[in-house]
């Protein structure tokens, strides 16, 4: 007769699946690192601090169309491959996979283990693990492969980059060459003038100004 009740086979059972389940399936970096913070100017303008990976709910941003007006307009297709820094819950990523298809590719980027974690297990309760890589960067460097992405996108997070000018500098060399370099517009409603970088910013974000002509 076995020894092995039910319920204890049902835990059991449990405990075995449980790290497959709740394991953070990231990429700590998928670069060296670049300039470091101190390479750049410090910003004049306050940071948010960084309270929650949902901006908004899901539903009334699509209500808006608010995504498929943003891939839009940035002319995403099928076989793109687009960066999702700062991608929090994936509002952005699993849209942006979709859209580029199984011939396309998603990198989502976000620094928060926690927010990692849980958009990992987003992805894979969608299916969309073969679309998409999802990796922990840091404040000032998204840590993406070099010339990995046509297009950057940046959504509700710029006002809580500490580091702006080290985060626009270390994004630059994952863009493909000949790429169009598109992120957040210059800062605008909820008080976001307060968060803009400053002019340097503007010089970077328009013309990705050499290391000299930065510093």
């Amino acid at each position: 007769m076995s020894w092995i009740s039910p319920y204890f086979a049902l835990v059991l059972l449990a405990l075995i699946s449980a790290p497959e389940i709740l394991a953070a399936d990231y990429e700590n970096g998928l670069a060296p690192p670049g300039a470091p913070p101190s390479a750049f100017p410090t910003p004049s303008r306050p940071v948010a601090g960084i309270v929650t990976d949902i901006w908004r709910d899901e539903e009334s941003r699509d209500r808006a169309s608010e995504a498929e007006n943003v891939m839009n307009l940035l002319g995403v297709n099928s076989g793109f491959a687009v960066a999702d820094i700062g991608a929090g819950s994936g509002y952005y990523t699993v849209r942006l996979a979709r859209r580029v298809g199984p011939s396309g590719h998603v990198y989502a980027e976000d620094i928060v283990p926690d927010y990692l974690a849980r958009l990992a297990r987003r992805v894979a309760s969608e299916g969309l693990g073969g679309s998409i890589t999802i990796v922990r960067g840091e404040p000032h460097d998204p840590r993406l492969p070099a010339a990995s992405v046509d297009l950057a996108l940046l959504v509700h997070m710029y006002h809580e980059v500490a580091q702006p000018y080290g985060l626009l500098w270390n994004l630059a060399p994952g863009i493909a060459p000949g790429r169009p370099r598109r992120g957040d517009r210059r800062p605008q409603g909820h008080g976001a003038a307060r968060y803009a970088a400053g002019p340097a910013s503007l010089r970077i974000g328009r013309g990705w100004v050499s290391p000299d002509g930065l510093l």
